[in-house]
């Protein structure tokens, strides 16, 4: 999370619209990197209640270490809001954080448009809806788009970016922009069920219960094989280029070998067979998904090398973090 707000003109302002667990999370984000916030929900007691959450959250933080008492007293100046029109009047840009109800939403952008300039940007933190829909509910279009945060929001990076079809493109690059300097890292997507990231997560939810339920590995035994076989590289890599370092032909003997034994959700994705038929197999030829140049292949392995070593390090000075009973088998 980014203490910093020297260099970064806009926004000088945010309002964010819902006191809920995302809602607090990026009102701390912001508030850190020392930018104007205001804060409302549904009442103006429920706004009161989570100010006092906020600033109780943020002190838990400092007391582990995590923020400095300069940015307590940051957040402590969060402004509360009593309504939306009070939220909104003059800021730079609107964040809302209600429930994931299209009609409350819709509600939340129509007592915006009548409240906010009308060069704010607005965006959704929607983790499902679609945002053309979302959009319809906006006058100027063009300066709406979902900006998807992750739990915890001051400490998870990611951000999906959603543009409408109408959204302006220098609108989408300035939100951009701003998501860096506060040091998140901020990725564009389009809009689609559950995005992309929500859309992997399921999948591998979904296959994680499959393993249990066909007597592979208990809960406990799943999550550590995720933690600490490919999820250990996901820090660094994405799926296209682990891909790549372990072979597209590997890939395909293995999905013809998940294939025969689990069905044709594991049928060989013809993207892939594709790739290997051009012998574009990933880093041993220079070539899978992306293309590598003899100089970043060299790059690549003395640097997933060392940071691998450096999480591993990383991890074995950190207690087990023991969260959860045993199920009894009994």
């Amino acid at each position: 999370m980014s203490e910093s707000s020297a260099d970064r003109e806009w926004p000088g302002s945010v309002a964010i619209i819902g006191g809920g667990t995302m809602g607090l999370g990026v009102a701390e984000c912001f508030a850190a990197a020392g930018i104007q916030v205001r804060i409302c929900d549904a009442t103006p007691e429920l706004a009161r209640e989570a100010h006092e959450q906020l600033v109780e959250r943020a002190r838990g933080h400092a007391e582990a270490g995590l923020l400095g008492e300069e940015v307590v007293d940051r957040v402590a100046a969060v402004e509360v809001a009593g309504d939306i029109p009070a939220a909104v009047h003059e800021v730079d840009l609107v964040f809302e954080a209600v429930p994931e109800q299209f009609d409350l939403k819709s509600e939340v952008f129509a007592a915006v448009d009548d409240a906010a300039p009308q060069d704010a940007v607005v965006a959704s933190n929607t983790s499902s809806l679609q945002i053309d829909e979302l959009a319809s509910s906006v006058h100027n279009p063009e300066r709406f788009l979902g900006m998807h945060w992750f739990n915890p929001p001051e400490w998870t990076p990611g951000i999906e970016v959603i543009p409408a079809s109408s959204t302006d493109p220098d609108i989408l690059e300035r939100v951009m922009e701003f998501l860096r300097s506060i040091g998140k890292r901020p990725a564009v997507v389009a809009s689609g069920p559950g995005f992309v990231a929500n859309r992997i997560q399921f999948a591998l939810f979904r296959e994680a219960l499959s393993c249990v339920e066909d007597g592979l590995a208990s809960p406990e035994e799943v999550d550590e094989v995720v933690r600490s076989c490919f999820g250990f590289r996901l820090p660094f890599f994405g799926p296209f280029q682990i891909a790549d370092m372990a072979g597209l032909d590997v890939y395909v003997s293995i999905f013809e070998t998940l294939e025969k034994g689990l069905g044709e959700r594991f049928t060989t994705p013809e993207r892939l067979r594709e790739l290997v038929a051009q012998e574009r197999t990933g880093t041993k030829s220079g070539a899978g998904f992306l293309t590598y140049s003899d100089e970043e292949l060299d790059r690549l392995s003395v640097e997933r090398d060392r940071r691998y070593a450096a999480l591993n390090k990383l991890l074995e000075r950190l207690p087990p973090l023991e969260v959860g009973q045993k199920r009894d088998e009994s």
